[in-house]
């Protein structure tokens, strides 16, 4: 079978980019070892949301109940339910990335592809099975799995991944979280909102490390008044499987060691990428595929996006590439590489952010002004019991464009979207302040956060 382009790899990177191509009338295959909508919708972004809904019904009612004039006599939940709500999303959703490749026309390959040469790609099916399809063009997209700490390797029940995490049969008592990025953060809540004992350990001196130091350091108090201990500036040194549980040695940054029992230990320490089979591009020095301005690897015809280019490892910067990619394929667009994206962690309180934060505005040796607005000053905010957190934006001077944005409360990764337009649009503060913000919402903090870093707010 001969096709314009072969995708190899049905993540968001690789399902987006099938269907554009077929959008600019192009006959296109894509082959994909599991299901339709890859890790994003079938074991991350999608399931994880699910159950962080769960935890937050289930945390608000519990601890925030009695303010909104509730009481329970026996609040209780059926921990197997909740899982298989999250199953059920995903299940939907890869279903519906099946039925738009139906109606796009993309022939859906089940199996592992592997890279033959002179535009010819083998699939392997599950049974064993191989064939041969040739294509003018291949994608991969093959993106990311999780990365096992040295000496701790996954066992699915007591040392997991966050993919276990999602499935995991019985809550566990104590859970240890290594590692404090996005994945981990969004976990340890997850789990601390039913109840279990949750200690994250993280390296570097604060959780979330990439975002805006105020707001980790705002998060962690948040954590800590739900009862998560955050370890930081802590590193292991030593791992141990006992059967039941494990026992993790840390280091602290003034030298002092303990060692952390639990029941379940999760490991949230990055990712590692996932290369096709067959004929190997050019890798960079952590192992991911190097590719030119237009996507290209460094063999001809064969380009790649998403999480196997490497970092950021977000499901909307993948999509964003695939799109870039296929029309530096087949059009006359000059393809974008990504600089401005919005990161979001989806615990409670949320924490969104695009653009520099202010450590990197100050490296940068850049001019700007900060303005933060509190949402405890926010009608909207307190009205819905939600007054934790602020919004704090970057101004460049002297033309007072919007460089950095970054949001920690309710609602902060929808509300993000509209710093990232701002920034797309080179957007001042002026245009900010005369365009008029709906009350009461909490996107109003936006607007008075621009009046406080040119001294014009009102309700601060």
């Amino acid at each position: 079978m001969k096709y314009d382009l072969i995708v190899i790899g049905g993540g968001p990177a690789g399902y987006v980019g099938a269907i554009r191509a077929t959008q600019l009338g192009k006959k296109v295959a894509c082959v994909e070892a599991d299901r339709a909508g890859g890790t994003c919708l079938n074991w991350g972004c999608i399931p994880t949301k699910s159950l962080l809904r769960n935890a937050e019904l289930y945390h608000l009612l519990k601890h925030k109940g009695g303010e909104f004039g509730f009481s329970f006599d026996n609040l209780a939940y059926d921990w197997s339910k909740i899982i298989g709500r999250s199953r059920k999303v995903s299940d939907r959703l890869a279903g519906g990335i099946e039925f738009l490749f139906k109606k796009n026309k993309v022939d859906y390959i089940r199996g592992n592809g592997a890279l033959l040469g002179g535009g010819k790609v083998e699939v392997t099916a599950k049974d064993g099975e191989k064939s041969v399809i040739e294509g003018e063009k291949i994608l991969i997209a093959t993106g990311c799995a999780t990365r096992e700490m040295p000496g701790l390797g996954f066992d699915g029940k007591v040392v997991i991944g966050s993919k276990d995490a999602m499935v995991l049969e019985q809550q566990p008592k104590e859970v240890i979280v290594i590692g404090a990025g996005a994945i981990g953060i969004e976990f340890a809540y997850f789990f601390n909102a039913f109840g279990t004992k949750v200690t994250v350990v993280e390296m570097q001196p604060n959780i979330l490390p990439v975002e805006d130091l105020e707001v980790s350091v705002a998060l962690e108090k948040s954590f800590k008044k739900q009862g998560i201990e955050c370890l930081t500036s802590t590193k292991v040194v030593g791992t141990k499987h006992t059967g039941s549980g494990v026992e993790i040695e840390v280091e602290g940054k003034d030298g002092v060691k303990q060692v952390l029992k639990a029941d379940v230990c999760l490991v949230a320490i990055g990712v590692k990428p996932v290369l096709p089979g067959g004929q190997q591009p050019k890798l960079s020095e952590r192992g991911y595929l190097v590719t030119d301005a237009r996507y290209q690897t460094s063999l001809k015809d064969v380009y790649a996006a998403g999480d196997i280019i490497g970092p950021p490892w977000l499901a909307h910067v993948a999509s964003f590439e695939a799109i870039q990619a296929v029309d530096g394929m087949f059009t006359a667009h000059k393809p974008k590489k990504v600089d401005v994206f919005p990161g979001c962690t989806y615990c409670q309180p949320q924490v969104a952010s695009v653009g520099v934060t202010e450590r990197v505005a100050k490296e940068k040796g850049l001019k700007y002004r900060v303005g933060v607005f509190p949402f405890q000053a926010s009608g909207k905010a307190l009205a819905v019991g939600e007054s934790d957190g602020f919004v704090k934006l970057i101004f460049g001077e002297p033309h007072g464009e919007v460089i950095g944005a970054h949001i920690i409360g309710q609602e902060a990764t929808e509300m993000i979207a509209e710093m990232g337009l701002a920034i797309t649009m080179e957007a001042t503060k002026d245009e900010i302040e005369a365009t008029i913000h709906a009350h009461p919402t909490l996107s109003e903090a936006i607007h008075e956060a621009t009046g406080v870093a040119y001294g014009h707010a009102i309700h601060i």
